[in-house]
C-alpha cells in the first residue's frame, strides 16, 4: 500500500497508524525546513537512523522523497541529503467569484505549476452553476500534463458561510441534504475541501504575500461584498463554525437599504461593491455625466473601477466615500483587534490611493490614535491570485497534516 492509500485508508491502526504519522512529519518537516540529512530527521523526530532510514526508503519507493546526494562536509564521510520530489503530488486551487473563476495548480513544494485567471463563470445559486463550476474544473484537470491520481485535493472558495470542518456551504449550492464538498468529490472523483474565500485569501497572503514577521493580521477581502480572514498569533481564526470575520454585515449606519443578509443597516450596504455599483446607477439617473457608455442597467463593478483607473471624476468620487464608509468599520475593527497589519485585498483595492486614502483618512479620524498607530495599512500583494494561492496551501496541509 502507497502513503497516499494509507492516508485515505481510515481503518489502518496501530504501528501502520504510527508509522503514517511519523511519514506525515518527516513530509512536514521538509515542507517547512528544506533538504536535510538522516541526522537531522532523527533530532527533529528523536527516533532512531534504523528507524528514519527506513521510513525514508518507503517515501523513496513511493515517490515523494528524492536521495539528492552527498552534502559538503568539512570531514568525515559525507551524508546524504534527501527531499521532496515537487512533481510527485498537486493540488487544485479554485477561487469562485461572481462573473469569474480563478483556478491553479501547485505542486509539494508549493510551487504554483499553472493558473488562468478570469475564466467567465455566472454563480448563481441553482444547480445549473454548480454543474457548469465542476465541468469548468474538470476540464482544467483534463488538460494538465500529470497523471489525474498524483492531484490529491481540490480547494473551492466560496463567499458567505462555510463551515469547513463539515464540508457544508450554507450561502450558495446549499439544496443537497449531504454537504457540498462530497456531492462536488463525488462528481469530480477527487477530494475536496471546502472554504470561504475572503479566508483562503487571507491564507494566501500570510503565507506569500504582503506579510512579513506579524503575527496578527487582518486580512480584508473588499469586492462586490466585504468578507474578511483573521489570523491571530500567526494561526487563522475561524470561530465557533467557521463564520468568523462577517465584518461587512456589522450594523453600522441608520438607512433602509435591505442587506443580502436580510437585515437593515449593514457596513455592506454603504461599503462594498453592491453599494457602489448601486450609487453609481443612482447617480447618472440623477444627471451625472461619466465616460462610461453602457446603460445604466448593465453597469458592473468592473465597468466602475476601469472608469477610475481611466480618470472619471464620478467613479473617483464614489470610491472616495466608499473608502470613508470602510474606513468607520476598519477604525472599529483596529480597535477591537489591535493588529499589527490590515491588508486590503479584493477588487475594490485594485483601485490604489483612489481608495486608500480616504479609509486611512477614516480610520484616524474613528479610530483611537494609541491604537491605531500601531496598524499598517497595505494593499494586497497577490491580488486576485491571492484566493488560489491559499487554497492550494490549505489543500496541502490538511492532506498532509502539514504545519
Amino acid at each position: 500500500m502507497t502513503f497516499f492509500e494509507e492516508l485515505n485508508n481510515e481503518s489502518i491502526t496501530g504501528v501502520a497508524y504510527k508509522n503514517i504519522n511519523l511519514k506525515k512529519s518527516i513530509i512536514s518537516f521538509f515542507a517547512n525546513t528544506g533538504n536535510s540529512t538522516i541526522a537531522d530527521l532523527c533530532k527533529e523526530l528523536t527516533l532512531s537512523a534504523p528507524k528514519v532510514n527506513n521510513l525514508i526508503n518507503e517515501l523513496i519507493s513511493d515517490g515523494l522523497v528524492k536521495d539528492y546526494g552527498k552534502v559538503d562536509s568539512t570531514g568525515g564521510r559525507r551524508p546524504n541529503i534527501y527531499g521532496l520530489l515537487p512533481e510527485s503530488a498537486f493540488f487544485v486551487g479554485v477561487d469562485v467569484k461572481q462573473n469569474h473563476i480563478n483556478i491553479g495548480i501547485s505542486d509539494l513544494q508549493k510551487n504554483m505549476v499553472r493558473m488562468v485567471e478570469d475564466l467567465p463563470y455566472r454563480l448563481n445559486n441553482n444547480q445549473e452553476s454548480l454543474e457548469e463550476l465542476c465541468s469548468l474544473i474538470s476540464k482544467f484537470i483534463e488538460e494538465f500534463p500529470a497523471p489525474k491520481d498524483k492531484i490529491l485535493g481540490i480547494g473551492i472558495n466560496l463567499s458567505g458561510r462555510i463551515n469547513y470542518a463539515t464540508g457544508y456551504s450554507y450561502s450558495f449550492f446549499h439544496f443537497h441534504e449531504e454537504p457540498l464538498s462530497k456531492v462536488i468529490e463525488s462528481l469530480l472523483g477527487i477530494k475536496v475541501f471546502l472554504e470561504n474565500d475572503s479566508r483562503a485569501m487571507a491564507f494566501g497572503e500570510f503565507s506569500s504575500g504582503v506579510v512579513n514577521d506579524e503575527k496578527n493580521v487582518l486580512f480584508l477581502n473588499l469586492d462586490y461584498g466585504l468578507g474578511m480572514g483573521i489570523m491571530l498569533n500567526s494561526q487563522l481564526y475561524y470561530g465557533k463554525s467557521g463564520f468568523a470575520g462577517e465584518f461587512g454585515h456589522m450594523p453600522i449606519f441608520k438607512n433602509e437599504i435591505i442587506c443580502h443578509c436580510g437585515k437593515k443597516g449593514c457596513l455592506e450596504t454603504e461599503a462594498s461593491g453592491w453599494a457602489l455599483t448601486r450609487m453609481f446607477r443612482e447617480k447618472i439617473n440623477e444627471g451625472s455625466t461619466t465616460v462610461l457608455k453602457t446603460k445604466t442597467t448593465q453597469i458592473e463593478l468592473e465597468n466602475i473601477l476601469e472608469a477610475a483607473n481611466n480618470d472619471d471624476t464620478l467613479a473617483i468620487e464614489l470610491i472616495a466615500q466608499i473608502g470613508e464608509n470602510l474606513g468607520r468599520g476598519i477604525a472599529l475593527l483596529i480597535n477591537i483587534f489591535n493588529p499589527e497589519l490590515v491588508i486590503l485585498g479584493g477588487s475594490l483595492a485594485t483601485t490604489g490611493e483612489f481608495l486608500r486614502l480616504p479609509i486611512k483618512s477614516a480610520v484616524n479620524k474613528y479610530s483611537l490614535s494609541l491604537v491605531n498607530t500601531d496598524t499598517q495599512l497595505k494593499v494586497s500583494k497577490l491580488g486576485e491570485k491571492a484566493g488560489v494561492i491559499g487554497a492550494c496551501l490549505l489543500v496541502r496541509n490538511r492532506l498532509l497534516a502539514l504545519n
